[in-house]
This record gives structure tokens, C-alpha cells and sequence, in this order.
């Protein structure tokens, strides 16, 4: 029907909830999502869809209970180990995107050994969101902007779109061509609001532990369906993208 995406964004939710309905705690739920990426990441690969984001911990998740963050401070630690070498294998390189400083140091360790190992991957391009929030990553562009101008290395007249795009996180790689969100929700939740200008925008209620290679089909097919004019014309091209 047309071509797939060069770049799929997927805000991972519903761990809790499908741990819930099976009267199992939510650190289950999050493991049971682990495995789910696992197998999105394969099939991205399969694809070969050039890049992938994947909304793994916001900056808003350290209002959870403290044991709640501890353990997913150990599954992206143990998530890391387990998986490297299986990406750098695929071909995979992994790349962290937000304030990873943050995190606990196991975390914070096993995403940057994890970075480290696979950053000769030539082919998916894996983007790691983790304490990301859109709001922050805005704010610390425009921080970054201003410490230019008063080092009188950007001139402020000069600051426009691209000026500010290079300060995101997110920088250098293109914005998302479809943002899938599982769970049932309707929202971004502060997740690439820069970004998320011209993304098609596909949510499901399927829970995250529950989505598969399917579902991602499903999601594709819907992104393949669309008519994508960034502002123009049903003829018109991707300029001012």
C-alpha cells in the first residue's frame, strides 16, 4: 500500500494494568514488557526500519512508589546485560536518549556499556527514551541556546527551527514518522513534543505486554493508509518537514 516509516516511536504502556488484571504486581507487568520490545526490536530488524524509539522511563515515572522505580532501575540494568549482545549481533546500535545522569548508577552503567558495545550497529538504530520528558528536553535546548549567545557563539537572530533542533536529544536523527501508543490512551504525555510535529499518531488498546509483531503489522498497515502532507496539498511533496 506504501512505503513503511524510516522511523517508528512507541510510547510502551499498559505493564501496570495487564499485571492487574492477572492479580500479579507491576514489576511483572514490566518484565513481561521487556520481553514484548524484545521482539518489536527483532522485528524492526526484520523490516529493516531504519530507526526506533521507545518511551522506556518519562521524567514524570519518579513519582511512582520507591520500589517501583528500584525495579525498573534493575530491569533496564539487567535489560542491557542480557540483551547486548544479541543487538550487537543484529546489527543494532543502541543509542540513550534524555538526562541518563539521573538514573541509579546500576542503570546508568548498563545503558552506557550497552551504548558502548554496540556502536558500530549499522542497522536499526535503537533509541533508548529514558527519564525523557518533552517539556525538559525543550527547556534544555533553549538553556543551551542562551549559554551560545552569551559565549557570543550563536547570534540571536540566527536562532530559528534548526538552531534549537540541534540542542534537542534527539539530535542528529529525523523527527518520528508514526508514534504507536498501547494501553488505550489518547495523548503524548510529554513524550516528543518537538518531534512529534508531522508523526501519524496510532494508539491501541492493546497493553504493551500483549503487543506483538501483529499488532505492529496492524500499525504499519494503518501509517501505509494515510495521506501525509505536512501542511500542504494531497500533491504535495515533504518540503518543510
Amino acid at each position: 500500500m506504501g512505503s513503511l516509516p524510516d522511523h517508528v516511536a512507541i510510547i510502551m504502556d499498559g505493564n501496570g494494568r495487564w499485571a492487574a488484571e492477572r492479580g500479579l504486581k507491576r514489576t511483572a507487568g514490566h518484565r513481561a514488557g521487556a520481553r514484548s520490545l524484545r521482539n518489536i526490536i527483532e522485528e524492526c530488524v526484520r523490516l529493516q526500519i531504519p530507526y526506533l524509539t521507545v518511551f522506556a522511563f518519562s521524567t514524570e515515572n519518579w513519582r511512582r512508589p520507591r520500589d517501583e522505580v528500584d525495579n525498573l532501575m534493575a530491569l533496564m540494568a539487567e535489560f542491557s546485560r542480557s540483551e547486548a549482545e544479541e543487538l550487537r549481533n543484529a546489527g543494532v546500535r543502541v543509542i540513550p536518549v534524555g538526562c541518563t545522569e539521573a538514573l541509579s548508577p546500576v542503570a546508568r552503567e548498563g545503558i552506557e556499556t550497552l551504548s558502548r558495545m554496540t556502536f558500530d550497529g549499522d542497522g536499526l538504530v535503537l533509541l533508548l527514551a529514558v527519564n525523557y520528558g518533552g517539556r525538559a528536553d525543550l527547556a534544555r535546548a533553549a538553556r543551551r541556546v542562551a549559554e551560545g549567545c552569551l559565549r557570543g557563539e550563536i547570534d540571536p537572530a540566527d536562532i530559528d527551527e534548526s538552531c534549537l533542533r540541534r540542542y534537542l536529544h534527539s539530535y542528529p536523527y529525523p523527527d518520528p514518522d508514526l508514534i504507536i501508543r498501547t494501553g488505550g490512551e489518547r495523548r503524548l504525555s510529554n513524550f516528543y513534543l518537538y518531534q512529534a510535529a508531522y508523526a501519524e499518531l496510532y494508539a491501541c488498546d492493546v497493553y504493551w505486554p500483549d503487543f506483538g509483531p501483529e499488532d505492529l503489522g496492524v500499525a504499519l498497515r494503518a501509517y501505509q493508509a494515510r495521506s501525509r502532507r505536512f501542511g500542504g496539498s494531497a500533491d504535495s511533496s515533504r518540503e518543510g518537514r
